[in-house]
């Protein structure tokens, strides 16, 4: 892209002719995977944006907007974080295999790999095991690279053989290999020890007196680890400690991992899976203490959706994943930014 298209609005037709190619990849991809969903039985569902809460984690952040009902009553509600509640109560309603292409929103998110407005691809099989979407993750990103007869992955100067067998790395392994951490030892019966893990990466990030355990462990996720992950082929990073999954089931062999994997190529965070937790009263607690954090940290919470955790009760065995599909697209089309292979900009951004 040159200098001058730079300065153009986005819908000028010399800069727009520059990112089209990525966009024609984008309509492919998105039809070589709605195939695919319907050959492996699922359904296609579209589920509403606002919400009564966007999710109940510390970090995420959502737009908040107001309804005004017919009587001129106000309501609260907010722009999703993801689809997952609504999809959750549909698995609760009896759906077995569902998948949609959401659109979301998070505030406080902007960068080469970040929009505060994006694509996510998520799907759900109900008494399946985690490691089926595991599976169906890998055949995905096979499948879009496919699509666009991209031969590998390529960004920021690292590759990755989209059709190779993927390396399968624990979160413990990943830690011990590439920080010298023994991650399992700075956790207790689902609770992470704060002055263990910190006595551990003293040496190695830079720890405040306001960090806690999870605010340590990302530290040495973000500088350690994530920079290794997808070189040469994909890593499904699995077993996360259960600190750091707040709607996945705890491994049953060990109470201190949970049934959570992500996904990476070149670096690049593509996926992220669970085995779905189906304890309401654990899902509620875990939501509570995110929030009371959330209101510690940043002088905000969310409301519970009551209406999910209900469903939360009612929901068989299931596993699902988020797939970041902008990040997809991004790399199986040969673009080096997420802005490259969206439609249009964020609102208010040229």
């Amino acid at each position: 892209m040159t200098a001058d298209n730079k300065a153009s609005p986005w819908w000028s037709p010399g800069r727009y002719r520059d990112v089209r190619p990525f966009l024609m990849a984008r309509n492919a991809i998105t039809r070589a995977a709605r195939a695919w969903f319907d050959e492996q039985g699922f359904i296609e569902v579209e589920t509403a944006v606002l919400q009564v809460s966007p999710g109940n984690e510390t970090h995420l952040h959502a737009p908040r907007t107001e309804l005004i009902g017919a009587d001129g009553g106000r309501r609260s509600r907010y722009l999703r974080t993801s689809p997952e509640f609504a999809c959750k109560k549909l698995l609760a309603a009896g759906e077995k295999r569902i998948f949609e292409f959401a659109r979301v929103f998070r505030d406080r998110e902007r960068g080469r790999l970040h929009l505060p407005e994006f694509t996510m691809l998520e799907w759900y099989r109900a008494n399946e095991s985690y490691d089926a979407v595991m599976a169906d993750a890998v055949v995905l990103v096979a499948h879009a690279a496919q699509a666009t007869g991209i031969g590998q992955f390529s960004f920021q100067g690292k590759i990755a053989d989209p059709f190779a067998e993927p390396e399968m790395l624990t979160v413990a392994q990943a830690f011990e290999r590439f920080a010298g951490i023994d991650l399992l030892a700075t956790i207790d019966e689902g609770e992470g020890d704060r002055a263990t893990l910190a006595g551990a990466a003293e040496a190695k990030v830079r720890i405040t007196t306001d960090d806690t355990w999870s605010d340590i462990f990302s530290k040495i996720l973000v500088e350690y680890v994530e920079p290794n992950l997808g070189h040469g082929r994909l890593t499904l990073l699995y077993e996360y400690p259960l600190p750091e999954a707040a709607l996945a089931r705890a491994v049953s062999s060990d109470p201190r991992i949970a049934e959570r994997f992500e996904i990476y190529a070149c670096g690049v965070e593509l996926a992220n899976g669970f085995g779905e937790l189906t304890g309401a009263a654990e899902q509620r607690r875990r939501f509570i203490l995110a929030m009371d954090e959330k209101q510690r940290r940043y002088g905000e919470r969310y409301p519970l959706d009551e209406d999910f955790l209900a469903s939360v009760a009612c929901m068989p065995e299931a596993s699902g994943v988020a797939l970041g599909f902008d990040r997809l697209v991004m790399l199986a089309s040969g673009a080096t930014s997420v802005d490259q292979v969206v439609w249009t900009p964020p609102t208010g951004e040229t």
